[in-house]
């Protein structure tokens, strides 16, 4: 059964950090190298924030270059929902700091905690607001990941990037808009992709910190394995169910975890390159930013038009999962 919601997405913005670390760069920081990291990940560079710059910051530029190519007033807005994994502090939420910094006086708000998934959580989230009570919500996806990466673990340092997009949510009419979302979690998978230092369980400590606990941990193997079978699966069941091939499809923006994880997906859906929104290249993977930065950048390339069929999924950390299939509305 598939699940509508009369919400569209009327604009899209990004913000990625000046700041570039390439592979050459890594390999004067870990043992790898560039032909390594490219042939296994697909990824070439990653931009990275200065030292001491919080998720906010760019969620906020995000948020502002939004508001201003939609020309919406921030009293406007009646929602920020922002899905992150690197908060600026445990509390307040950083939602309640990008609310403030936006001047978006009337907006109430939080943070949702879905790892890579997260901003497909949140839009769905988000969604079931802009369908219903309110008029406009503002959808954010911001990582600062440097902030938790151990640049001497190979394994997670060449993956990730810093990054944030927003979407602007509207009411949507009969033939636009999200026409269904699907969502899991396998919590069996939490110990394969975690932090383990920082909250109730291993509150932060000198022990905690000599034993390299706020760091992201990682099973490699482990999470590729899962993310290949489910994003494949979800993508798949929720084009069946709602009665679509993959031919009807004009774009598919999964999340940027790695160029393998995406092909694997692309190969079992049985679209050419030309529907598939790629940029892992360009900025790693930056977790809750991947999917709105590949919304913005299809914009950019003129990938996207109005009618537009479009699927988005991500597989992340918990293990989560999210898909949504929307009617490009602009």
């Amino acid at each position: 059964m598939s699940h509508r919601i009369a919400a569209k997405i009327t604009g899209v913005a990004g913000c990625v950090p000046p700041k570039v670390l390439t592979n050459a760069d890594l390999e004067k920081m870990v043992a790898t190298n560039d032909e390594w990291i490219r042939t296994r990940t697909g990824i070439r560079e990653r931009h990275i924030v200065e030292k001491g710059t919080p998720t906010s910051h760019l969620a906020v530029q995000a948020a502002q270059t939004l508001l201003a190519q939609t020309k919406t007033d921030p009293n406007e807005i009646d929602l920020i929902v922002l899905a992150t994994v690197t908060p600026d502090m445990m509390f307040p939420a950083t939602a309640c700091l990008v609310q403030d910094q936006l001047g978006a006086t009337k907006a109430w708000g939080f943070d949702l905690s879905a790892a890579c998934a997260g901003f497909a959580y949140a839009l769905t989230v988000g969604a079931q607001f802009a369908a219903g009570a309110h008029k406009k919500v503002l959808v954010i996806g911001s990582d600062t990941m440097s902030s938790i990466i151990d640049y001497k673990d190979r394994g997670t340092a060449i993956l990730f990037g810093d990054g944030a997009g927003a979407v602007l949510l509207e009411p949507a009419s009969d033939n636009e808009g999200i026409l269904d979302f699907a969502h899991d979690v396998d919590g069996s998978g939490g110990n394969f992709l975690y932090m383990p230092g920082g909250g109730s369980l291993n509150p932060p400590t000198h022990d905690t910190v000599d034993k390299n606990m706020h760091v992201v941990h990682q099973e490699g193997s482990q999470v590729f394995k899962y993310a290949v079978r489910r994003m494949a699966e979800l993508a798949v069941n929720l084009l069946e169910r709602n009665g679509f091939k993959s031919d009807d499809l004009a774009l598919v923006v999964p999340h940027q975890a790695n160029l393998r994880i995406i092909r694997a997906m692309q190969e079992r859906l049985g679209v050419e390159d030309s529907k598939v929104m790629v940029n892992i290249d360009r900025y790693g993977n930056t977790t809750a930013g991947t999917i709105p930065l590949g919304l913005r950048d299809a914009v950019a390339e003129g990938r996207l038009k109005k009618g537009d069929l479009v699927l988005l999924v991500a597989v992340g950390a918990g293990y989560t999962t999210g898909g949504v299939l929307m009617r490009w509305a602009y």
